[in-house]
């Protein structure tokens, strides 16, 4: 196993804001996080206010400068990169007290043999030469966590200039970020989510960080966020053919995640996991042959030794036993915790009042929703003060937003430029559409309540950074969209990073006293709904693909079920209760499926 990192956990991307400058809070106690890098407005208020924090110049890049979306990402990460660069030498440098931050570094790590160890033979130390030279040899030990950076593939439009010109491909929303970040000085890792994008891939080859040097080591390496083995074989392939190695897969719950949720076909986490398992060295070794053959072409540099192949997996996690059960049992290398550390100020940006509410949340507060313009499932926050605001835009007549930003601005039903599904100006129109139309009542309602349940996530999800650090927000529109994962539910309360640390290896337990299944049985029960609600949405317009699929998901989920049946005697660290509870909710989860008739 190939990990830099001391922590087994990883903080992934959440939302447009809520981990945009996590970094500057998580990474200099050695914790690995991930920022969103295509909303260019938010990063650059975002560097605005982290250079008056600092005390570094602000010197703005304003809309009317040259390529001004890279050009702001690129300021942004090379200022995160500083700032994280003098904390971390600073937190080196300080005396082992109590409440150091050096201190803090060490008492967060997992309790492992190895540094942790070594650390606490130093505290047990009475004062002298021998504990200085611990002491020096502990601060060789500290590392910074990793400034990852996040590209949702799908959100990629083409631009614009001021007179309504297209600009080139390469101004898209993606390659406009990823440029911002290949250009940055920092050394980390992109990772490209929500499927393939062929522009955004083929524009990677053009930078050479992402290509091996002399030596075999990469300046900048790529995470693909995947939902099953078959999509980290196809995407790793398409990359590897270009010469680009794919240094991590990262797999996510299709639906016991935050944000947008992209359901695989009925397939489970576990029987993907145990793929992945089965399949991973021979995946590396196949990308590797690829990778060296397209760069020997080329004339690059080629990998002298195949590099380490990273899986990690994020999505419903919620103890330490499920934790240790993934890394150990699967031999994932790592795991990522979202949605929890939304309840954790030092380590994320959620402004007072949405902190307030995900604190006192119940579980029917977390729900899947239509509201993203993508037309793809996203969760959602029932108490949101956004939720509120798409409510009350309705009942005074006016559905829709104001459309701004454009990031999800893609249907040409009505206009030749594309507008957004959320947009008041998209809502107007079809509305208008649907009204001219004869349907039924009842079915017209319900066209109705689809069109108007999208949002504008442009806005919502930024709203947040702007508020928690006293900023007007863009437009003066102050309502907050927030998207956590359903495990959430779990979690109720206000944490410090030492208790959510904690918790995540096993030294303490914070979860409410709401009763919960294992994360697999979440996850089954989550994927259960969506087909019952997939079936009672087509019950009257089925045609045979959608047959065709409904019963594949079916299948596939009852096959995961059988598979988690199996694999019950190997969870040895949960009690016989446990164990128990499981087997008796998955025959349930069964008994429920063979009522579902497609």
């Amino acid at each position: 196993m190939v990990n830099s990192s001391l922590h087994t956990f990883h903080i992934p991307v959440l939302g447009l804001s809520y981990s945009i400058d996590t970094p500057l809070k998580v990474a200099h106690y050695g914790i690995s996080s991930v920022v969103s890098i295509i909303e260019d407005g938010l990063i650059e208020k975002m560097r605005e206010y982290h250079c008056a924090q600092s005390g570094e110049e602000f010197v703005p890049i304003t809309v009317k400068d040259e390529d001004y979306r890279a050009r702001r990402v690129t300021a942004y990460l090379n200022l995160l990169g500083r700032l994280v660069k003098r904390q971390t030498e600073q937190l080196k440098n300080e005396a082992f007290e109590p409440g150091a931050d050096i201190v803090k570094y060490f008492e967060l790590l997992p309790d492992s043999p190895g540094v942790k160890e070594l650390y606490h033979e130093m505290t047990d130390m009475q004062d002298g030469a021998q504990k200085t030279e611990l002491q020096d040899v502990l601060r060789t030990y500290i590392k910074p966590g990793s400034i990852d950076v996040n590209i949702m593939a799908k959100v990629d439009n083409l631009n614009y200039a001021g007179d309504g010109t297209p600009l080139a491909p390469e101004y898209s929303d993606a390659l406009s970020a990823f440029r911002g970040f290949a250009r940055s000085s920092i050394n980390s890792s992109v990772v490209f989510s929500a499927g393939y994008n062929p522009r955004l891939y083929n524009y990677v080859e053009t930078f050479s960080d992402f290509f091996p040097d002399q030596n075999g080591n990469l300046n900048k390496k790529i995470i693909l966020k995947v939902s099953d083995f078959r999509s980290a074989l196809i995407q790793g392939k398409m990359l590897a053919k270009k010469g680009l190695w794919t240094s991590e897969f990262r797999i996510e719950s299709g639906l016991n995640c935050g944000g947008h949720a992209f359901a695989t076909e009925g397939m489970l986490l576990g029987p993907i996991l145990e793929e992945f398992k089965n399949k991973r060295h021979e995946l590396a070794r196949e990308l590797y042959e690829m990778c060296n053959t397209a760069n020997a072409a080329k004339g690059n540099n080629i990998f002298p030794v195949q590099p380490y192949l990273r899986v990690t997996v994020q999505g419903g996690i919620g103890t330490y036993n499920e934790d240790n059960f993934l890394r150990e049992y699967y031999r994932v290398d790592g795991t990522g915790w979202g949605s929890p550390f939304l309840l954790v100020p030092e380590a994320t940006t959620v402004e007072p009042a949405t902190l307030r509410q995900l604190a006192t949340a119940q579980k029917s507060d977390y729900f899947l929703s239509d509201a993203s313009p993508l037309g793809v499932p996203f969760n959602n926050f029932r108490s949101s003060s956004a939720e509120q605001q798409r409510k009350n835009r309705m009942a005074k007549g006016r559905p829709g937003s104001p459309c701004y930003k454009k990031f999800l601005a893609t249907d040409t039903e009505f206009t030749s430029t594309p507008i957004c599904t959320a947009s008041r100006q998209y809502q107007d129109l079809k509305i208008k559409q649907l009204m001219d139309t004869n349907l039924p009542l009842a079915e017209q309602q319900e066209k109705l309540q689809a069109i108007t349940a999208k949002d504008c996530l442009c806005e919502g999800l930024t709203a947040s950074a702007y508020l928690a650090n006293g900023m007007p927000p863009e437009h003066n529109l102050m309502a907050v969209t927030i998207c956590p994962g359903p495990n959430l539910a779990y979690f109720s309360g206000v944490f410090s990073l030492c208790q959510m640390a904690g918790h995540i290896y096993g030294r303490i337990n914070i979860l409410n006293a709401l009763p919960r299944p294992n994360m697999f049985v979440n996850e089954a029960q989550l994927y259960i709904d969506y087909l019952k609600k997939q079936v009672e949405k087509n019950v009257h317009s089925m045609n045979l693909k959608q047959n065709k699929y409904l019963n594949s998901f079916k299948d596939n989920l009852l096959k995961g079920i059988d598979y988690y049946k199996a694999l019950l005697p190997h969870l040895k660290k949960e009690t016989g209760a446990h164990i128990s509870a499981m087997l008796y909710q998955l025959e349930g989860q069964k008994m429920i499926l063979a009522k579902v008739s497609i």
